[in-house]
């Protein structure tokens, strides 16, 4: 089934080519300088013939007449008309219009393929301004009036093909151009997928998405994108073949490709191909085994598929025990992908495959350097310096003598080791520092309360009338004030006049 896809890909191919013209008989190519089509007579217009034979040989013809300036292959026009010319062996080239019409709408000179960036100019004669300029495709109005004498065509598409013109003001007048003709040529057919449907475990599979550019432009560059089950699974790329070295049960599903201009304007996707891994059963495929040494004809009982899960006997029992099995889709538990511990925990991390014959060896990479080899890896007293990513590689052998080596490499698992949180150390401190501010506090108001308390003790006693030793009563050096008869009135004096209470507290009595 793939090789007749294959095949009718190819002749569709071939009928491309040939619907463009290229497989029959050569003709001869008119060139345009500037390369704008049709040419305009206030342009410098120069026509160039090119084709086989000598270029004496050269016959130019104007609106179907042989044309007088014969002999050249090279013709500077100063007249308007439709222009042709043929060399012996060759037909005649395509035509080429000069035009000097009031409003002439131009298109480039060239083969306009998908992607291209193409520009349409609405010119006045002699370049006279043109204003409330409308465009036209199919006779279907593409825009309002405009000021612009220009329409934008890029990316081209393959429903930009038509017929178009242009209607405007130039000269006091309303005029419309002539219709130009735009046709837009295939980058590269649709790609077909061609590789094995059914390839055997662990054989390798090779898929090539088959596409051709465009004889128009046979050097464009085609990069080439391969899928599986939707997902991308090489590409984009250069090369138009996908290399699996050995397949395993996990490479089976829907795969298709994708075709791409340079720069992804144009894209075109093939059909799906369906590939299934058969996994090969025989007799001498199971561990345990012996070939029987009957006759040919003698029929071998059927072998039943046994899980690949259920242990295996040893190998060293049988000549003919070879694993089945290579290893694919190798994981890390415990997941997710990311994983974030702290200084001081323990770290356990398992590596195990989805499918694989034992024996399977087990390799754990930190940071793409091996550390340490068996299906668990332990990390005790855990420190900054285990940071980093984690891989795992699973290896088995197949074949009699494990010739063929397999190997499976796990996603990365980012593993962050955070040192031992700072704010326990600081909430800490600050409570240590509350503390002692409380009872410094604390002492300083008791403190201030002994203080007051003490003063107010001596200023009682101090308020009873002096005691003369010698029996005279004492008599005051100024004139006593006058008191009042409710007001008892006390002075301090001793050793502690002029002093104030620390803690500023007022003693009135």
């Amino acid at each position: 089934m793939a090789g007749d896809s294959g095949m009718a890909g190819k002749v569709a191919l071939l009928l491309w080519a040939q619907t463009l013209g290229l497989a029959g008989a050569q003709t001869t190519q008119l060139l345009v300088e500037p390369p704008w089509r049709p040419a305009v007579l206030w342009d410098r217009v120069t026509l160039t013939c090119q084709g086989s034979g000598t270029a004496g040989a050269t016959t130019w013809y104007k609106d179907g007449q042989r044309w007088e300036q014969a002999g050249r292959d090279r013709l500077t026009v100063t007249e308007s008309g439709t222009y042709t010319c043929d060399r012996p062996g060759t037909r005649r080239s395509p035509p080429m219009t000069v035009s000097n019409d009031d409003l002439v709408l131009q298109a480039p000179a060239r083969a306009l393929l998908e992607g291209d960036k193409v520009t349409l100019h609405c010119r006045g004669w002699w370049n006279s301004t043109v204003t409330w300029v409308r465009f036209y495709q199919d006779e279907k109005d593409l825009t309002g009036p405009l000021n612009r004498t220009e329409l934008s065509l890029s990316p081209l598409q393959l429903n930009h093909s038509g017929s178009y013109s242009c209607r405007g003001l130039v000269r006091s007048f309303m005029s419309r151009s002539a219709a130009v003709t735009v046709t837009v040529h295939e980058l590269s057919p649709v790609p077909v997928l061609e590789g094995p449907p059914k390839p055997t475990l662990g054989s390798p599979l090779t898929l090539s998405c088959l596409s051709t550019p465009s004889p128009l432009r046979p050097r464009a560059p085609l990069l080439h994108v391969f899928y599986r089950d939707g997902q991308v699974l090489g590409g984009p790329q250069g090369s138009l073949q996908l290399l699996v070295p050995a397949v395993g049960v996990s490479h089976s599903g829907n795969y298709s490709c994708q075709v791409r201009s340079e720069g992804g304007a144009v894209r075109k996707s093939s059909a799906r191909l369906r590939v299934t891994v058969r996994i090969p059963v025989s007799p001498h495929a199971l561990c345990g085994l012996t070939p029987s040494l009957t006759s040919p004809t003698t029929p071998i009982p059927p072998v039943p598929i046994l899980p690949h899960r259920l242990p295996a006997p040893p190998c060293g029992r049988s000549p003919v025990c070879v694993p089945t099995v290579p290893v694919a889709n190798a994981t890390i538990t415990p997941g997710p992908l990311s994983h974030q511990v702290h200084a001081g925990d323990p770290v356990t991390l398992r590596c195990s495959v989805q499918v694989g014959s034992a024996p399977v060896t087990f390799t754990w990479l930190h940071n793409g350097q091996e550390v340490a080899r068996g299906p668990l890896l332990e990390l005790r007293d855990i420190d900054v310096g285990h940071s980093g990513t984690y891989q795992c590689v699973a290896t088995n052998q197949l074949g009699q003598d494990g010739h063929r080596v397999f190997r499976a490499l796990s996603p990365e698992l980012a593993l962050e080791v955070t040192p031992g949180s700072p704010w326990v150390t600081a909430v800490a401190v600050n409570v240590g520092r509350t503390l002692l501010f409380l009872l410094l506090l604390l002492a300083v108001i008791g403190g201030c309360h002994w203080w007051h308390h003490r003063a107010t003790r001596k200023l009682q006693d101090r308020s009873a009338p002096p005691v003369s030793l010698s029996g005279h009563p004492r008599v005051s050096p100024s004139p006593a004030p006058p008191r009042h008869p409710q007001v008892t009135n006390a002075e301090l004096s001793g050793p502690h006049e002029g002093q104030r209470d620390p803690c500023d507290y007022e003693s009135v009595l």
